[in-house]
């Protein structure tokens, strides 16, 4: 089984250009990337025959907003090598005006409602994405509610019965 060594070592030489950080905290690997990377990254550690992440557990995103770093988002991807019951946590940090990532559903084809959650929520785009529109809110909803700039007192379009014109069913 492979230790949190051997993914530090791998990672550190192929990929030295693309990281920005790289620890291991009780024994779990972080690596924080640059967002043209992350294809390659991932593709990488679920490939590698010595690594085998072949389970995206979750993607989520964070807003930076107000925890003063340079980037305004992150995008946090978790891996799980089903061979090694190892973990790791890759990072991706974007910027504010046009918070835009490379789809993962090429390597992972149910990272499809993640990147949709992150899209609807956050206002990620992720290029190459089979069909990014909101998951979570309705189609008509203005804006990205889990922004910390997002307006608590924003009014919403109404919908339902009443509010568009009806087609018959």
């Amino acid at each position: 089984m492979p230790d949190a060594s051997l993914n530090l070592e791998k990672l550190k030489a192929q990929f030295h250009e693309d990281i920005l950080s790289l620890d291991s905290p009780l024994g779990d690997v972080t690596i924080v990337i640059r967002a043209a990377a992350i294809v390659t990254v991932a593709s990488f550690l679920k490939t590698d025959p010595d690594l085998q992440y072949n389970y995206l557990m979750d993607l989520s995103a964070v807003d930076c907003l107000r925890l003063g770093t340079p980037h305004r988002f992150e995008v946090v991807y978790h891996l799980f090598s089903l061979s090694s019951k190892q973990r790791i946590r890759i990072k991706v940090p974007l910027d504010g005006k046009n918070p835009e990532l490379e789809s993962l559903t090429c390597l992972w084809p149910g990272a499809n409602w993640y990147e949709r959650e992150a899209w609807d929520m956050f206002g990620i785009k992720f290029r190459n994405h089979p069909e990014l529109k909101r998951i979570l809110l309705y189609e008509e909803f203005e804006g990205h509610p889990l922004r910390k700039d997002y307006p608590i007192n924003k009014r919403q379009p109404l919908i339902g019965p009443g509010s568009k014109e009806q087609t018959p069913v």
